[in-house]
């Protein structure tokens, strides 16, 4: 149940405080002859003070919302234009919203309490009929705040992350096993693993995934760092890794990105990959398919990903009871980049 002060105001809410007729207020919300100024003045004092954003029409005050939908990421706007996997989703989610004769509303901000603004703002303004919401971390602030401002939104993330949202996610849990006992198989006892930001909510996920798989094969405990997926980030923890007393034979990336980077930084140290080091990517993006060697990845479609997404958001938009769901687990497309460890171990 959402509180009535969170709620985007209608025509009807103004007019009740107002006490004026409904086409009053929209006569003085659209400017438009009708109404003396003094009425026209009193009834934007009382939706101000109910908390109206500037510069709505009428129908944008509707509770029908515009059709267009909100997206905000926390990413520095450089390495958002060079993450693949944004890129691939975002055109996923604009594939439906193009059909729904729709908009995409994308902004970049720098924390989670800026988004939380950006959305109540978004909502209570009328600019948005629901949101995309991504990147959840553990007991994530956004989700109390957004619900009880009864914002209709659909949650990239795994259940046990998003409350009372509807949410569609990737089983990671199995995709990182399968990862892991991949590699063993291929005879590395020394497996680590490049993460990305440490309280994201998969991360946290594919960590403790990861460790119970290299537990679970008797393999010693294998490093892990985090990044900010960026491929200096990539770079940097790759080095860390290879520069090590007993540097690992294997490394999986959460991000292609940041596998890319680590190819590099191989090639950098005289290292021979598959030869000396394997490396595993993750999305399996074109990136893959353009290095030498060719990278290994978890594969999974991101862009049906995002077209799912936003087919669940109108469904949801549209009063429709929509079940949250796994996507497709992402499966291993073995490449150059993997191969048996050297004769050292």
């Amino acid at each position: 149940m959402t509180e009535r002060g969170e709620q985007r105001l209608t025509i009807r809410d103004v007019a009740a405080r107002a006490g004026v007729s409904r086409a009053a207020v929209s006569l003085a919300f659209n400017n438009k002859p009708g109404v003396s100024e003094a009425t026209r003045a009193r009834i934007i004092e009382v939706a101000r003070a109910m908390g109206w954003e500037p510069n709505l029409s009428a129908r944008a005050l509707n509770k029908q919302g515009t059709g267009t939908i909100g997206l905000a990421i926390s990413r520095p706007a450089r390495q958002l234009g060079l993450e693949p996997f944004y890129m691939e989703f975002i055109s996923g989610l604009e594939s439906v919203v193009s059909d729904h004769s729709g908009a995409l509303l994308l902004r970049l901000v720098k924390s989670l309490d800026e988004e939380i603004e950006l959305q109540r703002h978004w909502w209570r303004s009328g600019q948005i009929a629901g949101s995309v919401l991504v990147d959840f971390r553990e007991h994530d602030p956004r989700v109390p705040v957004l619900s009880r401002l009864g914002l209709p939104a659909v949650a990239v993330a795994h259940p046990s992350l998003t409350g009372p949202f509807t949410s569609l996610w990737t089983d990671d849990t199995t995709a990182v096993t399968e990862a892991v006992r991949y590699l063993a198989a291929l005879g590395h006892r020394s497996i680590a693993r490049v993460g990305g930001t440490a309280e994201l909510g998969h991360s946290v996920i594919r960590g403790a995934a990861f460790s119970a798989a290299v537990a679970d094969l008797g393999l010693p405990e294998g490093r892990q760092l985090a990044t900010d997926f960026s491929g200096d980030a990539g770079a940097r923890a790759t080095r860390s890794l290879l520069t090590a007393a007993k540097r690992p034979t294997a490394i999986i990336y959460d991000n292609d990105l940041m596998a890319v980077a680590g190819l590099s930084v191989a090639a950098e140290m005289g290292l021979r990959v598959p030869a000396d080091i394997s490396l595993l990517a993750w999305d399996d993006s074109q990136l893959c398919k353009l290095t030498h060697p060719t990278l290994s990845a978890m594969s999974h479609d991101i862009h049906a990903f995002g077209a799912d997404v936003a087919r669940s958001l109108y469904e949801v938009l549209a009063g429709g009871r929509v079940a949250a769901h796994q996507v497709p687990t992402p499966a291993l497309t073995p490449r150059g980049s993997t191969g048996p460890p050297p004769e050292r171990e």
